[in-house]
């Protein structure tokens, strides 16, 4: 018998579910253009994870990547379009933080890309680091 998992989640449509058995570590918000198009808001919210602590335990089927040339996997839904999460090339995921049943243990630490902010989103004066960042 598997230990419980430390958290789980799930796309919007409820076709993927994934559990994950390890704490979440350094989460952050992306504010590239990537991201912004992609989620279609100012930022992105994720928390990192050993790639072997993210278990999918339904609905693998329905997960889809899409390999930018210059940058992490983006894997979600094809269903509902559900990021779930990135595979950066050193092995790690990014788990979207909106994907997480209930509270996920972590708070973003930082803030990335902050030269691409959207200019209809004043960043908050929230006391976190603002790292500027080359990616658009």
């Amino acid at each position: 018998m598997s230990p419980e998992p430390v958290l789980r989640g799930g796309c919007l449509c409820g076709g993927v579910r994934y559990e994950v058995d390890a704490p979440l570590g350094q989460a952050r918000y992306c504010h590239c253009t990537r991201c912004q198009r992609r989620t279609g808001t100012a930022a992105s919210a994720s928390a990192v994870v050993p790639e072997g602590a993210l278990r999918v335990v339904a609905g693998e089927e329905l997960l889809q990547g899409w390999q930018p040339p210059d940058g992490a996997e983006k894997v979600f839904c094809r269903v509902c379009g559900s990021g779930i999460y990135s595979r950066s090339q050193d092995g790690t995921l990014g788990v979207r933080l909106g994907t997480v049943d209930g509270d996920p243990g972590v708070r973003p630490a930082l803030r990335q890309y902050v030269a691409n902010a959207a200019v209809w989103e004043p960043l908050p004066d929230d006391g976190l680091p603002r790292l500027p960042g080359p990616h658009a």
